[in-house]
């Protein structure tokens, strides 16, 4: 059964751009109300507009995501779903990766995540949901353009997935993952700059995929109609995996 969604209160990390973007805006099209965050402050009231709202947020630095998530309760009062798609990535060969490049990865991606989902949960009551953003590079290793580093980040993610699902089960909060393939997003475009290159990825996932398609997803792992869906990973990937 289709449950409507209008007047439902969600937030999107990592909404300046990319798949944060287009859930951002997906959401706002199916009538929730939403808060685009994200330390690009202009790209997150353009993605925004007239309908949602944008808040600056630092999502590797506690101090500014607990006050992003209390102007967000300000702002509307609670959540009723939240999204986090905020994250980097790093194509450095494994040799030439460095410590400081290992700990952004993590501040960013597993650190940013927890604090996201920590200060967003405190926001919810039962029949909320959860959906972080993972990688099919969570499964593989790596390859394509990313590297082990970030696979392991992204790996990381999958684990605490788990792990927020265990913890916020019982408070009625429901917490999933997507984990997109290839995306064509400027998450990786300095990857796919060259041409060669780019052709070589195509030529190996056999499909790249759109923003707007994982957006599809992560919109429907928030959503009502998603209620009997707890600690599980959707992969989107185009049939990369075909797990």
């Amino acid at each position: 059964m289709t449950q409507t969604v209008r007047g439902r209160r969600a937030a999107v990390t990592g909404a300046a751009s990319g798949i944060g973007a287009a859930t951002a805006r997906k959401l706002m099209a199916d009538g929730w109300r939403v808060a685009c965050l994200d330390r690009n402050i202009d790209g997150a009231r353009t993605t925004a507009g007239d309908d949602g709202i944008a808040v600056p947020i630092d999502v590797a630095d506690e101090v500014s995501t607990a006050a992003a998530f209390a102007a967000v309760r300000e702002a509307f009062g609670g959540l009723d779903g939240l999204v986090t798609a905020a994250g980097v990535i790093e194509t450095t060969p494994f040799f030439d990766t460095t410590v400081e490049q290992f700990r952004r990865l993590f501040d960013i991606n597993v650190i940013g995540s927890f604090l996201s989902v920590r200060e967003g949960a405190k926001l919810m009551e039962s029949g909320s949901r959860i959906c972080m953003v993972a990688s099919i590079s969570s499964y593989t290793g790596g390859g394509y353009v990313a590297t082990g580093a970030y696979a392991t980040s992204k790996g990381a993610v999958l684990t605490m997935m788990k792990s927020c699902a265990r913890a916020l089960g019982d408070k009625g909060i429901a917490v999933n993952a997507v984990a997109p393939g290839f995306i064509d997003t400027p998450f990786v475009a300095s990857a796919m700059s060259d041409p060669v290159g780019r052709a070589q990825v195509v030529a190996a996932v056999g499909k790249v995929g759109k923003a707007e398609q994982i957006a599809e997803a992560a919109a429907w792992l928030i959503s009502p109609n998603a209620d009997f869906v707890h600690g599980a990973t959707l992969i989107a990937d185009g049939g990369i995996l075909m797990r």
